[in-house]
């Protein structure tokens, strides 16, 4: 085999498991979207946000330290100790289910069977608040984000693929943090999917998504189906954090890695868990194989684009994604 065609395999795996990182982020858009019919635009600053926890618990940083020693003329950052991983995992867990509390008792328990458009500029309003308010509490700076994930090329890989082309060619480079997140994205989507399609609570939440009103005439209740859902979303938000947190560090332009989320979602639909997924490797692959072939034809940086220009195609010819329900109305 050509060495120009052994790369392109290469950009094809490495577009597969960028992907699935973009999947992790989309995950929890629609997960509050099947639950609550609400456009979360917060969830990219939840992700921000529980890493920016993460770190900080691990660290032992004191939250609010600069805002403490700028009123009380004190100079203190840190607790003194540090707390191991698993358990910093859990904490950070606990302060998103919190944070789902708070969401749904003073914000969204007062828009009950408003319009989504009112829902979704809540969203909005909430990540604007969310990124302040984890600024205020963590600090600006970049923090590197290590729970013990291995990171950087299999070199095991690589010398199992280096034969496979001529003297040129010295294997195929993959991220070993890419494929944990590969695995990772698997077992959610699938105790997701089945979470949703055969639990108590996961029908309980779809019938909120269909109908708030009807799904309180019937006992549901909302407020903890919200809070679950939230909740979950907080979960798959730190998952997603810690990916890109670790790939790249942990700093407030993570939260932009949501606007990446959309195309996938208008690709695989705001309502389907295995779409989300499918709309990620469509997306990470089809970026990495435009700017491979068509890139140095007409200049480059063609991943910054490419993908919302796809999003644009798919929304003029099938609006509702590849797994999305279609929508009929009677006129």
């Amino acid at each position: 085999m050509s060495d120009t065609f052994l790369y392109g395999i290469e950009v094809v795996m490495n577009g597969l498991m960028a992907g699935v990182l973009y999947a992790l982020v989309a995950l929890g858009f629609v997960l509050i979207y099947k639950a609550s019919g609400i456009f979360n635009y917060a969830q990219g600053v939840m992700a921000l946000f529980a890493a920016l926890t993460l770190v900080g618990i691990m660290e032992g940083q004191v939250p609010f330290s600069h805002l403490i020693n700028a009123i009380f003329g004190t100079n203190i950052h840190h607790f003194g100790w540090e707390v191991p991983a698993i358990l910093a995992i859990f904490l950070t867990m606990g302060v998103m289910v919190l944070f789902a509390y708070l969401v749904q008792r003073f914000v969204f328990r007062h828009l009950v069977g408003q319009e989504p458009i009112i829902l979704f500029m809540a969203t909005i309003g909430l990540a604007y608040f969310l990124e302040g308010f984890g600024d205020l509490m963590w600090g600006s700076e970049i923090k590197k984000l290590d729970i013990g994930l291995v990171q950087g090329a299999s070199v095991w890989f690589e010398d199992l693929t280096s034969g496979l082309g001529g003297d040129g060619f010295y294997g195929f480079y993959i991220d070993v943090l890419d494929v944990t997140a590969a695995v990772v994205a698997v077992i959610l989507v699938v105790s997701l999917t089945l979470f949703s399609q055969y639990s108590k609570q996961g029908r309980a939440m779809r019938a909120v998504a269909d109908d708030h009103q009807a799904a309180l005439s019937v006992g549901i209740s909302l407020n903890f189906i919200w809070i679950l859902v939230w909740s979950i979303a907080g979960f798959v938000a730190l998952v997603a954090g810690i990916m890109w947190g670790a790939k790249s560090g942990v700093q407030f332009s993570l939260s932009l890695i949501a606007l990446k989320a959309l195309p996938v979602l208008m690709l695989g639909g705001f309502t389907s868990i295995p779409g989300a997924i499918v709309g990620g490797l469509i997306i990470g692959v089809g970026e990495k194989l435009f700017e491979f072939m068509i890139g140095p034809m007409i200049g480059g940086a063609t991943e910054a684009w490419f993908a919302y220009v796809l999003a644009l195609v798919f929304l003029v010819f099938r609006p509702q994604g590849l797994f999305g329900d279609k929508i009929i109305e009677r006129v």
